[in-house]
């Protein structure tokens, strides 16, 4: 009989990775939670039932069931949780946005911290063995990332501290720092994570991702940096620089290493972890150089205008330090190269151009 996976937010671009991953490699039959609430949070653009249905048709053989719920529904997760009683769970449902959660703060923090808690409070109930495996963020650190010391160069930043020359780890400080609302609703559900691990003994980890991409997400200005980034420049549209002179710096994982890893946790599971995951400072680029990557797999001009106004607690350079992960799962590693991404994303984006 195969293990049974449940996936919030299977839609999404992390959740329908870990969903085909699971399904096609380990075997799993898969249980996926997802109510769309990403094209309410966005509009049309942040849509994801063509994910949902690309993935019923992909996984029909292997066994996968929708269920429509919304994780913020208490008796709907703690029923759906009892019913199903997972070999693991997989919790990437989440309100993602610096900016939309200023104006919508209840949701974000009725999605984020709320809805997190009634997936673990239902596992400890139904299914206390079983690996829970949060996507957090690195925006739990708030604006702390920007005291590091760096310097300037011609397209970027760089981190120049000798204590975090391989990126930011996870001992940097998540206290007295601005984060945005969304931050501190993360931040928030990210230790009720750990918690849950290190009062209750549950199997949890944190993964507090940089920029988890890949060809399979919808990005929208808001939400999904590269992926956005690539699809203005596939078709014709101005993407908006918002300060820092385009220099800003992000490390960027493809879906599938995240999923990699996510299995790796699940076959050997910790109590209370925190990693940060992403692709480290080989996989970083600024906007500056991702524009240039762009532009030589479309071969379009990027078209951009630059805002002088950051957004608030947004990070100058962050690229996550490896250590840690590899060191506690040292057969795993970032596998698809920043140059491939690009590569992949711009060709998705080119399928979904209509036909004239």
């Amino acid at each position: 009989m195969s293990k049974t996976l449940l996936v919030t937010g299977s839609s999404g671009l992390i959740g329908s990775e870990v969903c085909s991953y699971f399904a096609h490699q380990l075997g799993y039959t898969i249980h996926g939670v997802d109510n769309n609430q990403r094209a309410v949070f966005f509009g049309p653009q942040g849509d994801t039932r063509w994910n949902q249905q690309r993935l019923a048709q992909e996984l029909e053989l292997t066994g996968f069931v929708h269920h429509e719920l919304d994780i913020r529904d208490r008796a709907g997760v703690h029923a759906l949780v009892s019913e199903i009683r997972p070999d693991a769970i997989v919790h990437t449902a989440a309100q993602p946005s610096h900016d939309r959660a200023a104006a919508i703060p209840f949701d974000d923090f009725d999605t984020n911290a709320t809805g997190t808690l009634n997936l673990l409070e239902a596992a400890r109930q139904c299914c206390a063995e079983s690996p829970f495996v949060h996507l957090s963020t690195n925006k739990v650190y708030g604006d702390a990332p920007n005291r590091i010391a760096r310097r300037e160069l011609e397209t970027r930043y760089e981190l120049t501290d000798p204590a975090f020359l391989n990126g930011i780890a996870e001992t940097c400080t998540i206290d007295q720092s601005k984060h945005s609302l969304f931050g501190a609703s993360k931040l928030a559900a990210d230790v009720m994570v750990q918690e849950y691990g290190r009062y209750f003994g549950l199997p949890t980890c944190a993964l507090r991702g940089g920029c988890l991409t890949g060809p399979n997400h919808s990005g929208v200005e808001l939400h999904g940096f590269l992926n956005y980034l690539v699809k203005c420049n596939v078709e014709g549209k101005e993407y908006s620089v918002f300060g820092y002179k385009g220099k800003q710096v992000r490390d960027n994982i493809h879906s599938l290493d995240v999923a990699r890893f996510i299995a790796a946790f699940i076959d050997a599971p910790c109590a209370g972890e925190v990693y940060n995951l992403g692709g480290g400072k080989d996989n970083s680029c600024s906007i500056l150089e991702a524009f240039k990557l762009a532009e030589k797999y479309s071969g379009k001009a990027q078209v951009h205008s630059y805002v002088e106004k950051a957004r608030a607690g947004d990070h100058i350079c962050y690229y996550s330090d490896l250590r840690k992960m590899r060191a506690h799962y040292p057969a795993w590693n970032v596998t698809i190269s920043l140059d491939e991404i690009v590569k992949q994303i711009v060709e998705s984006w080119q399928k979904r151009q209509p036909t004239t």
